[in-house]
């Protein structure tokens, strides 16, 4: 796995129009934030304070902001792969079929039959969408993302709606395939203990106009993250020594 180049974002300024009266609603104002090479970032922040839209700009779906996004030191557009809440799987295709078809005549079974067996899906790879439950549709979403070998991963809340032990059970296959094939990610959350489960860095975001608040590295090791009472511990080390934090979640 080739090693990614840093990631750039720099968003001036977002609007939209404002609801119910004249003049334009300031989304996003000032942001700026710089992936570096194979980073784990978690972006945590209010409902409604414009993390989606954030996702959205940097895969490309919303281009009417003022700024700039890119990769390396060429400027060049990141290639994207995208896991929204919502797996969005073609249920006439089977698991396979939804997998190959992002990939095209460039279609490898090699390296989709690895993603497979990381996510433990060899088995349901010929099944279709709706003999999956929730968490194994999320996880085909993920394999999906990864096929394509993106500079960075957008992740929105990919485990929103999992019962807990689903959710713990798809993210460290995550965490698995991420170790296996490391990308730039960017994965928005509410969950503080899922964030330092995952993220070496944590982005704490304001409500409208989103702006940067703060980042804290995770000092908990990889190998560690497994471990709950670790997180926990961490968890509330931040809550204590940042109150803030509490009105962001």
């Amino acid at each position: 796995m080739a090693t990614m180049s840093d990631i750039h974002i720099n968003i001036a300024s977002k609007f939209y129009p404002a609801i119910g009266r004249a003049g334009q609603h300031l989304a996003i104002a000032d942001l700026t934030l710089t992936l570096k090479s194979n980073e784990f970032i978690c972006l945590l922040g209010p409902s409604g304070c414009g993390k989606t839209t954030l996702l959205n700009i940097v895969a490309g779906l919303d281009n009417d902001y003022k700024g700039d996004i890119f990769a390396g030191q060429s400027h060049s557009l990141p290639k994207i792969g995208y896991i929204f809440q919502n797996p969005r799987l073609l249920p006439w295709r089977t698991v396979r079929e939804n997998i190959d078809l992002v990939l095209g005549v460039q279609s490898s079974s090699a390296v989709v039959d690895g993603l497979l067996e990381v996510m433990q899906l060899t088995h349901f790879q010929h099944v279709y969408p709706e003999r999956l439950s929730l968490g194994m549709s999320r996880r085909v979403a993920i394999i999906r993302a990864f096929a394509v070998d993106p500079d960075i991963l957008l992740m929105d809340e990919p485990f929103v709606s999992l019962d807990a032990p689903t959710a713990r059970q798809v993210r460290e296959l995550l965490l698995a395939l991420w170790n296996e094939r490391p990308h730039n990610v960017l994965f928005v959350t509410h969950d503080l203990r899922e964030a330092i489960a995952l993220a070496d860095r944590l982005i704490f975001l304001s409500a409208a106009p989103m702006s940067f608040i703060s980042e804290i590295k995770v000092p908990i090791a990889r190998a560690e993250r497994h471990n709950e009472s670790a997180i926990e511990a961490f968890r509330w080390q931040l809550l204590n020594d940042y109150p803030l934090i509490k009105t962001l979640l």
